[in-house]
């Protein structure tokens, strides 16, 4: 079998990509507007792209209403956002900020998410992370109307001290961080 992706609805395009490029890291991502209200959404189009300099890239694509998500435009306003990295204890919440809310819906308050601030962007970062990246935007690529993807370079990481083996080698606890990823359609991590 095979599909001429050029000729399928972007629904459907999804239904293959998502279903076979698996599994996806999430990105819970936490922005601000140019405003200052704060965003909180997971991506699971989101991957690491290098390390000199360190660079995130995540594609977003537009909401459920039409257009681009908070996230995207608000990234696209201030250039500076966090990725959070997902534990297995955090499944529920991160869900929960999937919703299509309006964007002065502060999804972290709703989902009992716990923030903290950062130490290089005005975004925060979730508290119970197991790892967290403060990012700068380092290149917006409109790969469709409303579709992006964003290249950022990783300024700050921060990796919950528990899980830390060897400071000095900086030897991480993978097994112990529970991270999810994204497999095939939704609710499946």
């Amino acid at each position: 079998m095979h599909w001429d992706m050029r000729s399928l609805t972007p629904r459907d395009c999804y239904k293959i990509i998502g279903s076979c490029v698996v599994p996806r890291p999430i990105a819970w991502v936490s922005s601000l507007s140019a405003d200052g209200i704060p965003n909180l959404a997971p991506f699971s189009f989101f991957n690491a792209m290098g390390n000199d300099p360190p660079v995130l890239a995540i594609g977003m694509v537009q909401s459920a209403f039409g257009g681009f998500k908070d996230s995207a435009a608000n990234i696209r306003e201030t250039g500076e956002f966090t990725v959070n990295l997902v534990s297995a204890s955090l499944a529920e919440q991160m869900n929960a900020t999937s919703a299509d809310l309006p964007p002065d819906a502060e999804e972290a308050v709703l989902a009992g998410v716990r923030m903290e601030p950062s130490i290089s962007v005005r975004p925060q970062r979730v508290s119970d992370a197991p790892v967290s990246f403060e990012c700068r935007v380092f290149h917006y690529i409109d790969t469709g109307p409303s579709q992006v993807v964003v290249l950022a370079e990783v300024l700050i990481a921060h990796v919950q001290d528990h899980l830390v083996k060897n400071v000095d080698k900086i030897h991480l606890d993978i097994e112990a961080m529970e991270l999810i990823a994204r497999m095939h359609g939704a609710g499946w991590y």
